[in-house]
């Protein structure tokens, strides 16, 4: 592990790249990326420039939207091996991104079960850099499926999102998931700002092939280092719109869950979590808050601050670090026959089901996926993404800034058991900002019980913590989550009873 202070100070999250290695024996997850993010970005001595900076060049986006007749009938998934009965269209395949190297992007589309064409769009991505949507968002999450014990067959999620929209999943940027490029330096390229400009481009073209949603309200939530893409899309698409000088994309708002926002205040409020949950002792911390710098800016290795944060890796290193009360994985194998499966009590092996059933034949053949033929495995995250990410500012703050002061809905949430972003870590970032208080913190009800807490600050940004969730907060309280998206996309308030 690099103990170069110049590692540390932007390091979100860094030590939990072993740990983590340690405690998920069924494979890596979407923070381990973001530790060994953080690891390159030392690594390459990188000097951040504080505000994520994208330009829209609408000669270079027009010249990549292409034509899009017929592609969304050939999209159209007829059924899913052993899937249930459903009462909604879905739809599987590529959006091709840039000719030239042959760069295109998987995406899965399941359209609102009931009165869709009200519904909005709502585009979720998932973070890493370099894990898919596909295999967290839609298949662990809040899509309309999960996968059964077997790798098999799948259940239905009664606690769908695309209950309340008409849910578009993304597997960004090529190299993750489905997502390829002809051309294998693609691969080596990838970083914020051009999966914000691949993101822009699928967008529109995607919008081509389905020309309904052109005019629907849309939305676009994600989570984890999503915290990052969410918003540089977000973004562009504001951007795309000001330079036509009309809206073509009619972005109304954006939400982000155990959100990376700001490097610093993100470190130091993971320390915290641990602190405040017996899960570090009170020397450590106190050790912590003494000798550890977070800031981007420091230069000078503090030994005192290394021996701190190697006695919290060693105290954390054999529980789940996304989830701190949950059980582990002990076996990855799969079952001869499904077992019995309750959507409110999440299996901690479901991604190796989620493997397995995404690497059949039948499968991809049915989702129209790997037409190419990939020479990998489909695989959660991307080791090859993560290795040769570029550019990652350290904060994302004035983004959220920017949207509230064009009127658009910010919301950010958090799962209060997750260690990883904990809701320390966002609420110590949110801090930063200086907003005035628009309505103070109290609890939020789903089902009779306190669902989490609330608070709402002026310029339309509301923060809400969702009890008893990790870092996939619908894989653990799907029920909630499916409260906390259904009143963010209708702009109401969370119930107070």
């Amino acid at each position: 592990m690099d103990r170069n202070p110049k590692t540390r100070s932007s390091l979100l999250l860094f030590s939990f790249c072993i740990l983590s290695s340690l405690a998920h024996i069924h494979g890596r997850k979407q923070g381990e990326f973001l530790t060994s993010l953080y690891k390159v970005k030392s690594k390459k001595s990188w000097i951040d420039t504080s505000l994520f900076q994208a330009s829209v060049h609408h000669e270079i986006l027009n010249s990549r939207i292409y034509l899009q007749e017929g592609l969304k009938e050939k999209d159209r998934i007829i059924r899913l091996p052993g899937q249930p009965p459903v009462e909604f269209d879905h739809y599987g395949g590529y959006v091709t991104i840039d000719e030239l190297p042959g760069r295109a992007f998987y995406y899965y589309f399941a359209e609102a079960g009931r009165n869709k064409e009200s519904m909005p769009l709502l585009l979720w991505l998932n973070g890493g850099p370099g894990c898919s949507s596909l295999a967290y968002g839609a298949m662990q999450e809040h899509g309309p499926f999960r996968v059964h014990s077997d790798g098999k067959t799948l259940y239905r999620n009664k606690f769908a999102w695309n209950i309340a929209a008409n849910m578009l999943f993304l597997e960004s940027p090529a190299g993750v998931g489905f997502s390829y490029s002809n051309s294998t330096s693609d691969y080596r390229k990838n970083g914020d700002s051009k999966t914000a400009a691949d993101n822009l481009v699928f967008l529109l073209n995607w919008l081509e092939r389905f020309p309904e949603y052109k005019n629907r309200d849309f939305y676009i939530a994600g989570e984890s280092y999503a915290g990052h893409y969410v918003p540089q899309l977000a973004h562009n698409v504001l951007n795309y719109n000001n330079k036509a000088n009309k809206t073509l994309i009619n972005l109304k708002g954006i939400m982000i869950g155990n959100a990376v926002i700001n490097d610093e205040t993100d470190n130091r409020g993971m320390y915290e979590y641990l602190a405040t949950h017996a899960l570090i002792s009170d020397e450590t911390w106190n050790a912590i808050q003494k000798y550890c710098d977070f800031s981007p800016k420091v230069t000078d290795e503090v030994s005192q601050c290394n021996s701190a944060t190697s006695d919290a890796d060693s105290n954390v290193s054999r529980i789940d670090i996304y989830h701190i009360y949950a059980p582990l994985c002990f076996s990855s194998n799969l079952t001869s026959h499904p077992k019995k499966a309750n959507i409110m009590n999440f299996d901690p092996c479901s991604e190796k089901y989620v493997h397995a059933y995404m690497n059949r034949e039948d499968v991809q053949e049915a989702l129209h996926a790997n037409l190419t033929k990939l020479d990998h495995d489909w695989e959660p995250c991307s080791d090859d993404v993560i290795e040769h990410w570029g550019d990652s500012p350290f904060t994302i703050i004035p983004l959220l800034q920017e949207f509230m002061s064009n009127g658009l809905r910010v919301w950010v949430f958090s799962g209060d058991m997750d260690g990883i972003v904990p809701v320390t870590s966002t609420q110590r970032s949110l801090s930063k900002m200086n907003l005035p208080t628009k309505s103070p913190w109290r609890p939020w009800f789903s089902g009779g019980e306190v669902g989490g807490y609330v608070q709402m600050y002026k310029g339309d940004l509301t923060f809400a913590t969702v009890r008893g969730a990790g870092h996939q907060v619908p894989s653990y309280q799907p029920k909630r989550a499916l409260s906390l998206i259904s009143h963010f996309l209708a702009g109401s308030l969370l119930p107070a009873k």
